[in-house]
């Protein structure tokens, strides 16, 4: 008697532990790391994060440029934001495609939040060619290219045409796919838009550049400041 009720608490537990497999599974979020194959309907848009190593983060780092300078090294596809003596953040980027690079020393001439995407006449010739028409302005939200941010980047009190900017291809950052704009995941470019005012001076490193034009040094993750912030 006491072995046979042995064996039905034991048949009980993992009954009781099937029903909550089923349950969460039921219930959990829907894998979205690709479009779903077995429907009709595939999401236009997804999350897919890029490499870890393109996260935001906090870095020790050390250059002569004063804090709130924004600096952008397009070979490692980082930016960085200088927070104060000998500490940055750090985020990651995607960058121009070849021949799309470039380099100077700039300033946020202007921002905008959910911006409207006004394509070059040059770039609708270049896609009409792949056939692919462009708008001539396409209204800011979700599928906008430029994401949720975008700060304008000017020179001699002229638009370069550059922007840094948010996306809606996050996985496109850590590689250089753009016509030249600095493109950053929507949450880490509305991060730096509530930091980075008008006239921030914006150095970007690449084509052109020598060594010994900007000095920095990127010292790697500040422990310290990612456990207790500041």
């Amino acid at each position: 008697m006491k072995r046979h009720a042995t064996r039905l608490a034991a048949l009980t537990i993992a009954a009781t532990a099937l029903l909550a497999a089923a349950n969460a599974s039921a219930f959990a979020p829907a894998d979205r790391s690709g479009p779903v194959i077995n429907s009709d309907v595939v999401l236009a848009a997804y999350e897919k994060r890029p490499a870890k190593k393109y996260w935001r983060t906090k870095v020790r780092f050390r250059t002569d440029e004063a804090p709130g300078t924004i600096i952008v090294d397009t070979n490692s596809k980082y930016l960085y934001y200088i927070d104060g003596p000998n500490r940055a953040t750090r985020y990651g980027i995607g960058v121009g495609r070849d021949g799309f690079g470039w380099s100077g020393v700039v300033k946020v001439g202007r921002k905008a939040e959910w911006p409207a995407w006004t394509p070059p006449p040059e770039m609708r010739v270049r896609e009409r060619a792949k056939g692919r028409v462009l708008p001539i302005t396409q209204p800011g939200g979700i599928d906008n290219p430029l994401g949720a941010r975008a700060l304008y980047l000017y020179k001699g009190g002229r638009d370069t045409i550059f922007r840094i900017h948010g996306t809606n291809q996050p996985w496109t950052i850590g590689q250089n796919m753009s016509s030249g704009c600095i493109r950053m995941m929507n949450e880490d470019v509305e991060h730096l838009y509530d930091r980075a005012g008008i006239g921030t001076k914006v150095i970007v490193i690449g084509p052109g550049s020598k060594p010994g034009d900007t000095y920095f040094d990127d010292r790697g993750v500040d422990i310290f400041r990612q456990i207790f912030g500041g």
